[in-house]
């Protein structure tokens, strides 16, 4: 299927040194991850995500919390990288000041060759401290479920945001100084319904940058962007690498 872009499209693209890209689960899911509640099956499937998600769920059952996402890293380890993250990553290559932010946890842009992206859930890799909320990269295996904190002996956690807690300080300002100060702003495979996630295209566009919108389905800021490629971004992202190059 031919894919139609815009000219004006590619001229903004070719002129910019400044370029934001913000990406949902649209996109790891053409890579087989199932989005955040369409993850439930087998054993889990008697379970809301959002009450395994919470700090209040982890306190109530660390165990059970922990197991869950035990069970979610082993999907996400057995996906790889699709056409969508490895054109991102060679867009990152072009553009002077190209930032990358992601509302997923799974790594896949880093594993597709991606050099510094924001993180604004976290990372379903990495584990935290309950207590002390700092990133933990090793500790004993003592076969507590879930882990110790090697520092202060506090149950070991999934480094993501649950419901009921903000999104990770350092990494949304990063996100909004991105989107504020880009000349185009990309906005994939997400509905743009979580803030303040959805609100980065717009905070680009009231900054005077292009917006465009790759996504199958319209969303809430299709009437705001300035162009819009509907279809998956495994197809159309590789079409506006090649023709932007």
């Amino acid at each position: 299927m031919a894919i139609e872009i815009a000219r004006e499209l590619l001229e903004a693209l070719r002129r910019a040194r400044r370029v934001a890209v913000l990406t949902g689960a649209g996109v790891s899911a053409e890579s087989g991850v199932p989005t955040f509640r369409d993850a439930q099956t087998g054993i889990w499937a008697h379970f809301r995500p959002e009450d395994l998600a919470t700090p209040r769920a982890f306190r109530r059952d660390p165990r059970r919390v922990w197991e869950w996402y035990a069970w979610r890293r082993e999907r996400v380890a057995r996906a790889a990288p699709n056409a969508a993250h490895r054109a991102l990553a060679e867009m990152e290559a072009r553009v002077p000041e190209f930032t990358l932010i992601t509302q997923n946890v799974d790594g896949l842009h880093a594993r597709a060759g991606s050099r510094s992206v924001i993180e604004l859930h976290g990372n379903l890799n990495r584990a935290k401290c309950f207590e002390e909320d700092m990133v933990v990269s090793e500790w004993a295996d003592t076969g507590d479920v879930p882990p110790r904190c090697p520092r202060c002996g506090g149950l070991l956690r999934p480094d993501v945001v649950w419901f009921e807690e903000n999104l990770p300080a350092e990494a949304l300002a990063r996100a909004m100084e991105g989107s504020a100060a880009c000349e185009v702003f990309l906005s994939v495979g997400t509905a743009t319904v979580v803030y303040p996630a959805a609100e980065l295209p717009l905070r680009a566009r009231a900054a005077g940058a292009r917006l465009v919108e790759i996504n199958p389905s319209p969303t809430p800021i299709s009437d705001q962007a300035h162009y819009v490629l509907r279809g998956p971004a495994g197809e159309i992202l590789p079409a506006l690498l090649q023709a932007w190059c």
